[in-house]
């Protein structure tokens, strides 16, 4: 060759000698870095869709933020103290509030509102007002603010206010929501009185019956009572009912609360903006929010809204919730992540140790004659960085592409450590294998290949840390978040089992070669001879890849199907049987319910359960119990035939006039063996509690209809 003349470059000789296989390559290492670099987007992706989730459902009594300051004294004069609760001089405390939450709280602005309420409900005197057990309804007025884009008006008009509203004022106009107009007989035109004024009552006209837009969200929501009326009970015994009901005032009529005694109050409510929140917001959610409710937030927000303001919610426990579920589910998946990541390294291992075995003669050639090992792995770290490193970065494209709104770091932190892997796995296998020239190519299989000490040291070490992950797991189960040793049980003991059967497959082939010898074929022979003589790379890291898979699949399918049998069960002891019928409210169900649901196909039993709520206040404490009235047969059937613990039905019956009961286990002590009146108790059944679900609200009666159907 002339002095000038130069070889061709090594790398793309190499490529050109061998397309097909580095397209392999390539394809592999994209596969491996999208699967690395999508795992923690998606399982961020995931946890953010929870969390805002978890928000969103939540009841806007418990996620709101509601910013409340007293109204102003009466040591200030009547004008002042009813310009402060005017509507300019709210929304300039509204705009100041809002600027002063911190990142991430954000505010909703279309669902946050601001006024006046009454924080003591006022008694109306309308004889014309329905009355349960013959008491007056309770309304609470609010003068809130938004009442026109967040409800249509179905009769009548909104109400209206100006500025000559005052102190004095005692006639008002007031609108309901149609759930309202309906519960209490009300519609545009009829009025109100409210007493709880020293000068005489409070008047409200009502002028429109409003239907809410959204009636759910935290506009109507935050203030259950504006949406709906709801029975509410006294403390007596037994306890009676009466309606409470919500009325919506003009913002500009605020001013005529301050003359009563409802205890008014001026409140800001943002409702949290959950388009922005992600997974890795939580932690500070729990702190902005306590720093709002009791630290320097606090602070701040009594400069805007005066210094005896005071900020609540139930955010904190909402995310806390989320947090708890979530830590839950982490060892779960850092097993899945464990696994798959097991799996790719393996395989990444797997490509080079093979290239390296098929290039083996042509790298002893190399060596021989005068190659170094340092020029040698570089050659081959630049000939698989070229295919690996265009794949990787691909790969990473494509995650990104698939799933979106997650930090880049974990990502690009993957898809970097599967090229690093794929570039180094042949160069560094090839560094091993031709640590010194030699002159001609040494066996590498089972029969002549023997573990040294570092492999038996290794060997050992992943022993010991398996049966440690594994007495680990069955001590502390997989609650503990960030314990990586239980995340990594499954992959470990699918290594050990790989390392095992690596270690003894070979004997039983040896010996059936012998008695294959002596055979006049030679195909048996032979088959048995080379498969006990494999080459040890070959025969390692396939069967650890694929016990690594398998042992990862069959954990994540016993930890699904444990879940799914959990929550059966936990739905038949919330439910009580196959189906129940019951009322929201608490309201008896018809009489002949239970005999129509009897003849519809598919239900072979019905038992129709009343349900009673009883107390007792012994030692400054209160004690609660439910009584279960149901038809003693039917009943016990159920209870047998859902798996729920059964009783001999006539254990339950009338003996001269004493009626028997039997009591959960769970039952308050002190009413175990005790005799009041015509009732006894028989003690604490053995049979576990009876099928009786929770009753949606204490009610005084609550009749539920149990319908068990076939499988």
């Amino acid at each position: 060759m002339p002095p000038n003349a130069q070889g061709a470059p090594w790398v793309r000789t190499r490529l050109r000698t061998a397309p097909w296989s580095t397209v392999a390559f390539g394809v592999l290492v994209l596969v491996t870095a999208f699967l690395a670099a999508v795992l923690p987007r998606a399982v961020e992706a995931y946890e953010t869709d929870g969390l805002r989730e978890a928000v969103a459902t939540a009841s806007p009594e418990s996620t709101v933020l509601e910013l409340k300051a007293p109204a102003p004294g009466l040591e200030r004069p009547d004008k002042a103290r009813a310009d402060a609760v005017r509507p300019e001089a709210l929304a300039a405390v509204d705009g100041q509030a809002r600027a002063l939450l911190p990142a991430p709280l954000r505010a909703d602005p279309a669902e946050s509102a601001y006024g006046v309420r009454t924080g003591k409900s006022l008694e109306a005197v309308d004889a014309s007002l329905p009355r349960p057990d013959g008491l007056p309804p309770r309304f609470t007025l609010l003068a809130q603010s938004g009442a026109a884009g967040h409800a249509t008006v179905r009769e009548g008009r909104l109400p209206a206010a100006g500025t000559s509203v005052t102190v004095d004022t005692r006639v008002v106009e007031g609108a309901v929501t149609t759930r309202t107009a309906r519960t209490l007989r009300l519609r545009s035109g009829s009025t109100l009185t409210l007493a709880g004024f020293p000068d005489g009552p409070l008047t409200v006209r009502i002028t429109g019956v409003l239907e809410p837009r959204q009636p759910r969200r935290s506009y109507w929501s935050a203030e259950p009572v504006l949406r709906a009326p709801s029975l509410a009970a006294t403390s007596g015994r037994p306890p009676q009912f009466y309606w409470e009901a919500g009325v919506l005032l003009a913002p500009g009529a605020a001013p005529a609360l301050l003359g009563g005694q409802g205890e008014p109050e001026k409140y800001w409510r943002y409702a949290p903006a959950t388009g922005r929140l992600t997974a890795a917001d939580s932690s500070a959610l729990v702190d902005r929010v306590a720093s709002l409710e009791d630290g320097p937030g606090l602070v701040r927000m009594r400069g805007a809204a005066g210094p005896t303001a005071q900020l609540s919610t139930g955010l904190e426990q909402v995310v806390g919730s989320y947090t708890e579920t979530r830590d839950a589910i982490t060892p779960v998946v850092a097993v899945a992540a464990f696994g798959i990541a097991a799996v790719a390294l393996i395989v990444l291992v797997m490509s080079g140790a093979l290239a390296a075995a098929r290039r083996d003669v042509e790298l002893a050639l190399l060596r021989a004659r005068g190659g170094s090992l340092g020029g040698i792995s570089g050659r081959l770290l630049a000939e698989s960085a070229v295919p690996a490193v265009p794949a990787a970065v691909c790969g990473l494209l494509l995650a990104v592409l698939v799933v979106d709104e997650a930090r880049p770091l974990p990502s690009v932190l993957g898809a970097g450590a599967v090229a690093l892997l794929a570039c180094a796995a042949l160069p560094v296998r090839a560094a091993v294998a031709q640590r010194r020239p030699r002159a001609h190519r040494e066996r590498d299989d089972l029969a002549e290949a023997r573990p040294g000490g570092r492999r038996t040291v290794a060997e050992l070490t992943l022993l010991v840390l398996a049966v440690g992950s594994v007495a680990a797991l069955r001590r502390r189960g997989t609650g503990g978040a960030g314990d990586l040793l239980v995340s990594a049980a499954p992959v470990l003991v699918g290594l050990v089992a790989a390392l095992v059967l690596v270690r003894l497959y070979p004997l039983p082939l040896r010996w059936a070669a012998g008695p294959a010898g002596r055979l006049r074929g030679v195909v048996g022979f032979l088959s048995l001879a080379r498969a006990g003589r494999s080459p040890a790379a070959v025969a390692t890291l396939p069967l650890l890849a694929l016990l690594t898979a398998l042992t990862t699949a069959a954990f994540g399918g016993s930890v699904l199907q444990g879940v799914a049998d959990a929550r059966d069960r936990v739905a038949l002891l919330e439910t009580g049987a196959d189906a129940r019928i019951d009322t929201a409210d608490g309201t008896p169900l018809p009489a002949g319910l239970a005999r129509a649901v009897r003849g519809v196909a598919g239900v072979r039993q019905v038992t129709a359960v009343g349900t009673q709520f009883a107390s007792e206040r012994a030692s400054d404490e209160t004690r609660s119990l439910t009584v279960v009235g149901v038809e003693p047969g039917t009943y016990a059937g159920v209870a047998r035939q859902t798996g729920l613990g059964g009783f001999a039905a006539d254990r339950l019956g009338n003996e001269g006039g004493v009626l028997n009961a039997v009591a959960s286990p769970r039952s308050p002590s002190g009413w175990g063996g005790r005799r009041a009146g015509s009732g006894r108790t028989t003690g604490p059944s053995p049979y576990g509690s009876p099928p009786c679900g929770p009753a949606p609200r204490p009610s005084p009666t609550a009749t539920s209809c149990w319908s068990t159907r076939p499988a």
